[in-house]
């Protein structure tokens, strides 16, 4: 079983700064021979407030011949409470009705595949909570299968005991409830993207992978991170175990967000700060 993550596309029909990219990636992944495609999120530029960036990524997606499951990312549906676009009923309602649910589950040659809304853990609420009971019962009920997790934010970014991250990483009483769930469940893998690095590691039985984004790289107005900065993908291979190859898909373009993000995001000028 062959399956493909790709990441952080950035679509929209208004700020077309990065759509260019899709072109030479659907190309490798026609190439590839994969089972199932898996979009961890910021498919849009903007899908958090505008229907438009949602349709018309969705139309795009629609031109892989292979098999896609997406989570949505905090460009899609917003982020925590307190940040510019707080997730909320409206912002989870448009994901749903134009591209589909925000968590699902897949089971194919013997692993159960498990994509997460990642934008929910944070706020403890009903969303939130409704999500971590159906996890529960899709990893209580795996049958044997072995399991791989999807999800947009990663557990960390430094260290797997770190405190909150804020913008960047699922928060630390959250995150403890996962590893809870990870440890109980066979989960060989959690792979995620966001951060616009890419890098792979492992939290005691568990493969982590950070897909890279296929539309920027940001160089000096975030902090450095773990990994490289490059724009691609990652190939999952799945047997009795899961192999995965971080991969820079030739024809991409590595933009650079600090050169355009007056343009595209004018509100991440502002330094992001722990949202409270």
């Amino acid at each position: 079983m062959k399956i493909i993550q790709i990441t952080d596309t950035h679509f929209s029909p208004n700020k077309p700064h990065f759509n260019g990219n899709w072109a030479p990636l659907l190309s490798w992944i026609e190439a590839t021979g994969a089972d199932l495609i898996v979009h961890t999120g910021d498919l849009t530029v903007d899908g958090a407030d505008k229907d438009e960036d949602i349709t018309f990524s969705m139309d795009l997606m629609r031109q892989v011949p292979i098999p896609m499951l997406i989570v949505p990312g905090n460009h899609d549906v917003g982020h925590l409470k307190g940040s510019d676009q707080p997730v909320n009923a409206e912002r989870l309602a448009r994901w749903r009705s134009l591209a589909g649910d925000d968590r699902w589950l897949e089971d194919a040659a013997g692993w159960r595949f498990i994509g997460l809304n990642s934008l929910l853990l944070g706020d403890k609420d009903d969303e939130e909570e409704a999500q971590f009971e159906w996890l529960a019962k899709a990893l209580e009920d795996r049958a044997g299968r072995r399991v791989a997790l999807f999800a947009h934010k990663p557990l960390f970014v430094d260290a797997p005991d770190e405190g909150d991250t804020g913008y960047w990483s699922v928060r630390p009483a959250q995150r403890r409830r996962l590893y809870d769930l990870i440890a109980a469940h066979d989960v060989a893998l959690f792979a995620s993207g966001h951060l616009h690095w890419a890098w792979q590691g492992r939290f005691d039985n568990t493969q982590l992978s950070w897909g890279p984004s296929a539309a920027f790289i940001i160089d000096k107005m975030e902090r450095e991170m773990p990994g490289e900065r490059l724009i691609g993908a990652v190939v999952h291979e799945f047997d009795t175990s899961v192999k995965s190859q971080i991969v820079a898909v030739p024809g991409m373009t590595a933009h650079v967000l600090d050169d355009v993000v007056l343009e595209v995001y004018p509100q991440a000028v502002k330094q992001r700060e722990p949202v409270e």
